[in-house]
């Protein structure tokens, strides 16, 4: 890792690490990837609207998406800073991180808010890539971001649940075997406040499309694979209930707030690379680095979030 030290007045001295300089081995690990994938790969998934199955198999394979789980769960079990490293690079390379990223952070909230027979049963499985977790069925066409307003219901009964509903705009539905959903199982009339009576499940997909579970592709102008979703029966095998039954709009934080942080470098580090690649032949080699020091200085900024986030529960 790269380190430099910069005064920070009162005579302390702070270090600072450069920010596309650390984890060096990683970064070039992530690169090695994403040179087998060069844009007309990604041109013709675009226009095609598919999905880029082979450069997913291949990070999960080297085990990037699963560098926030815990190594006790088979997970790499690096920092939030080290995740934000792999999603970076990956858009300074020209590929796309968008289409696996939920893999890495959206476990997050089974980690935290799960039984431990539910971390112990999915968490390795996640890992390894043999189940995918990166659908978060949030969003519905009625409440929008008002998470507090959605309509989605959720009924006991004996030991499953009837679930009656709809989302939209759920990312990555089709090409994941789980998917976090956030119900109402106390009617909005019945609790104090707006946030209570919510409950987060973790759904099995492809054993229940057809049989109560419908996904629709959504067209869009940019191939982020999303889908709105419509359920009407009970499912099975049933919807796991995470703990914490009632109190899930804190849960819903955790699958939601670490994505921020791991977001905020992909635009810059997407721009910083489209600078390169198009114009190291038409500038300059001393104006080129420039331009790479004034991107990496706004980029510095944004990258703050990434090594101090905590989770908010």
């Amino acid at each position: 890792m790269l380190m430099r030290h910069v005064q920070a007045g009162q005579g302390s001295v702070l270090p600072v690490v450069e920010v596309g300089e650390d984890y060096p081995e990683l970064r070039e690990s992530v690169r090695r990837i994403c040179a087998k994938y060069p844009a007309a790969y990604w041109r013709e998934l675009e226009k095609e609207s598919a999905y880029p199955t082979a450069f997913i198999r291949e990070l999960t394979e080297g085990g990037f998406l699963a560098a926030l789980i815990p190594e006790e769960y088979g997970g790499a079990g690096m920092p939030l800073r080290a995740a934000a490293v792999i999603l970076e690079e990956i858009n300074a390379s020209g590929c796309t991180a968008s289409q696996g990223h939920a893999q890495m952070y959206i476990m997050g909230t089974l980690l935290r808010h799960g039984s431990d027979e539910q971390k112990r049963h999915y968490l390795p499985r996640i890992a390894s890539g043999e189940l995918r977790l990166q659908a978060f069925g949030l969003t519905e066409p009625t409440s929008g971001s008002d998470t507090t307003s959605l309509k989605t219901r959720a009924v006991r009964q004996g030991d499953s649940y009837i679930v009656n509903g709809q989302k939209i705009w759920t990312s990555r539905a089709l090409h994941s075997d789980l998917m976090l959903l956030l119900a109402r199982t106390t009617p909005l009339d019945d609790v104090k406040r707006k946030t209570e009576g919510l409950s987060v499940f973790l759904v099995h997909i492809p054993c229940n499309i057809g049989r109560g579970l419908t996904i629709r592709p959504i067209e869009a102008m940019i191939n982020h694979n999303a889908t709105e979703s419509f359920s009407t029966t009970s499912w099975s095998p049933p919807p796991a209930l995470l703990e914490r039954k009632e109190r899930a709009f804190g849960i819903s934080l955790t699958a939601s707030t670490p994505s921020e942080s791991l977001l905020l470098p992909r635009p810059l580090a997407m721009a910083g690379g489209a600078f390169e690649r198009r114009l190291n032949t038409l500038i300059p080699a001393w104006c080129l680095a420039t331009l790479s020091v004034a991107i990496r200085a706004s980029s510095s900024r944004s990258h703050a979030a990434t090594r101090s986030w905590k989770p908010p529960i």
